[in-house]
């Protein structure tokens, strides 16, 4: 309780000392010190960090944060008997940076700093975005150097796996290199008046995504890479802890929950769309027929099957990706005892959308046959290639490597005919490839994206960032892929209101 009135009262001084100074300004006074502060010379870039959650480093209350720009620690309140005010006192630590207001403060004398050369600092707190700017950055591949000397391409920045977040780090930044999501993000008009129902968490998952794209994307970097700390705060937040930061998730459920929460959280329902929906959703044809059980003697077969309840129903059914199943792995081994790993033309799995070829699928009562359609391609196409099988006792995984061209796949033959009539463009470019390496428990992830600016093909794994040769990305074992449509006049690259 006391710690509470404490919290109160630092905030309440700090709102005081924020009134004097609107009224000393009003009047036409400034504090001469504010132009001319002795300290500045004592800022330390290369410590500031503001991936992190915005919490006091000693009462751990997020009211009221400064951050100490001599040690980079977090302080609430700047009245006096705070704790800014007594780190200030005790280290001589003097300039401090409103984490909220993004003012800065000479403590202890507690006056506002005005000076146009910590413009920078407030940047990568709060980057910001132009229209102009966002239509720029897929026209040229320049790289820009980080205040600690690395070079780097904004969007082409690692991502620290804090302990076993990889998988969701993988999806983060393949959903980061889709223009028309991120240019939505960039730009947080498109989001800020969005109504949501009080006590609502769900939004805090849209807040922290679009400050993880603009860092991702900012190009006055202090580094060249990015901490997800509070993207992955949020998640863990607002899935009820179904994914954890500690734990290894698996990345297309991650995937499936985050899109569908993201769509929600931006006021998309059913029938509502969002810059989601607008950017993967597609549709298709469901053909499905039930199967009498198989124990049952062949003339009560034949019998059902004349029955209503067995004839073939037809439905259509939204998707925002598609999953594409791989063939049975074989067991054998060749001469030298060596597992063979099977390959898998991608075209070969596609056919499941090609309406006649037919599959099983078992619940708990009953069988069904079905067969699929595409019925709409969207701007951005996303294949899941389900690799775990989960039985009662372990996750099994099949190896298969599915061969697959880079460019220019043709989705046509999977469309109905009249879908065929009306879709115009239905040829898709890769641009970005998850991987899944190892065991199915332990394994980890990586993911190639492709720079629209250059052209070229970058693995990134964690805070690590490497070119490669677009050959490669076939050798690995796909997990997650997103295709982009050859549209010619790309309308959806400059979308960026939904």
């Amino acid at each position: 309780m006391i710690a509470g009135v404490k919290r109160e009262r630092d905030v309440d001084e700090d709102e005081e000392e924020e009134v004097r100074v609107k009224v000393g300004r009003s009047h036409g006074v400034e504090d001469r010190r504010s132009r001319h502060c002795p300290y500045l010379d004592t800022i330390n870039r290369s410590v500031l960090d503001f991936d992190f959650e915005k919490l006091c480093s000693i009462s751990l209350s997020h009211i009221n944060v400064y951050a100490c720009l001599i040690c980079g620690k977090y302080f609430q309140g700047r009245g006096q008997k705070s704790h800014a005010y007594i780190h200030s006192v005790q280290f001589t630590h003097h300039v401090f940076l409103n984490l909220h207001t993004l003012k800065f403060y000479c403590l202890p004398d507690n006056y506002e700093i005005i000076d146009s050369s910590l413009e920078d600092i407030t940047y990568v707190l709060k980057p910001t975005f132009t229209k102009q700017h966002i239509a720029g950055l897929d026209k040229h591949g320049k790289l820009y150097r980080a205040y600690d000397g690395t070079t780097y391409l904004p969007g082409i920045v690692g991502l620290n796996n804090i302990k076993a977040n990889d998988y969701a780090n993988v999806v983060l930044q393949a959903l980061s290199n889709v223009p028309p999501l991120r240019n939505y993000f960039l730009e947080e008009d498109n989001y800020r008046r969005i109504r949501r129902p009080p006590g609502d968490i769900m939004f805090l998952l849209v807040q922290r995504f679009g400050e993880l794209m603009r860092k991702l994307w900012n190009p006055r970097n202090f580094k060249a890479h990015v901490s997800p700390h509070e993207m992955l705060q949020a998640v863990v937040l607002c899935s009820k802890k179904t994914f954890q930061i500690t734990k290894q998730g698996d990345a297309v459920d991650f995937l499936s929950w985050f899109m569908n929460a993201l769509h929600g959280a931006l006021g998309g329902t059913k029938k509502k769309s969002s810059i989601v929906t607008k950017v993967f959703q597609g549709s298709m044809r469901i053909f499905s027929k039930k199967l009498p059980h198989p124990d049952l003697p062949a003339e009560e077969k034949e019998a059902l099957l004349l029955k209503d309840e067995y004839q073939e129903e037809m439905s259509e059914s939204t998707f925002l990706y598609l999953t594409l199943d791989l063939p049975t792995a074989p067991l054998y081994k060749d001469e030298k005892e060596q597992l063979i790993i099977p390959q898998v033309p991608l075209f070969n799995i596609l056919a499941k959308f090609n309406g006649n070829n037919e599959k099983e699928y078992k619940t708990y009562k009953e069988n069904f046959l079905k067969r699929f359609q595409l019925t709409k391609l969207p701007p951005y196409l996303i294949f899941c290639i389900k690799r775990f099988t989960k039985n009662n006792f372990f996750v099994e995984k099949n190896p298969t490597i599915v061969n697959f061209p880079i460019t220019n796949v043709d989705l046509r033959e999977y469309l109905t005919e009249e879908a065929q009539a009306t879709e115009k463009v239905t040829t898709y470019d890769l641009v970005a490839n998850i991987v899944h390496d190892g065991k199915p428990s332990e394994g980890s992830y990586r993911i190639h994206v492709l720079h629209h600016g250059t052209g070229k093909w970058y693995e990134l794994q964690d805070l690590q960032v490497i070119d490669i040769l677009p050959q490669m990305i076939t050798l690995s074992e796909a997990y997650i892929q997103i295709w982009k449509r050859q549209d010619k006049d790309d309308g959806a690259e400059s979308h960026t209101g939904a």
